[in-house]
Parts: C-alpha cells; sequence; structure tokens
C-alpha cells in the first residue's frame, strides 16, 4: 500500500507533462525574422530548378510550405526562410 502514493505522484506529473507539452508542440517551427527570410519566389525558382512544378508556396508553422508536382510524384514539405533548405517535419 506504501507504493500507491508514489504511483500518484508518478502519474500526476506525467499528466502536467503532457499538459504543458501541447502549446509547445503548437508554437511555430520556424523563427526566422522577416529581415533573414528569403523571397517565396526564390524557393519557387528553386524548386523549379530542380524539376518540379508549383502548386502553391504558403507561409506554415513559421516555415514556407510547398506544394508542387514532378510527373507522378507530389510535394508537401515545409522549408526553413532563411537557408530554403527542406525540414523533417511533417506539413498540415
Amino acid at each position: 500500500m506504501k507504493s500507491t502514493p508514489s504511483i500518484l505522484l508518478l502519474a500526476t506529473a506525467a499528466m502536467i507533462a503532457i499538459g504543458t507539452a501541447g502549446p509547445a508542440l503548437a508554437a511555430d517551427v520556424c523563427n526566422v525574422p522577416a529581415a533573414k527570410a528569403q523571397s517565396t519566389d526564390a524557393l519557387k525558382a528553386q524548386l523549379e530548378k530542380d524539376g518540379w512544378t508549383i502548386r502553391k508556396i504558403k507561409h506554415q508553422k513559421g516555415c514556407y510550405e510547398a506544394y508542387a508536382v514532378k510527373g507522378s510524384a507530389r510535394m508537401e514539405k515545409l522549408f526553413d526562410p532563411a537557408t530554403l533548405k527542406m525540414l523533417d517535419v511533417a506539413a498540415d
């Protein structure tokens, strides 16, 4: 019976940790100041050079989200606005 309080304590700590992680997950992935961001036209040119046909580029999670096709392949990826590198983060 002595283990019950420690189990409750661990369960409470886990619930608090999960509850506070939510806002962090919703935060912007890219925190690039506007002065350091390259243009969406630069990303479009980079992707077109690689053979992609751009459908749309929009702002998502502080990043650029590109929708493009190349043959039968489709892309929906996030890019860092400063470096224009593809990020290993799921786009919504």
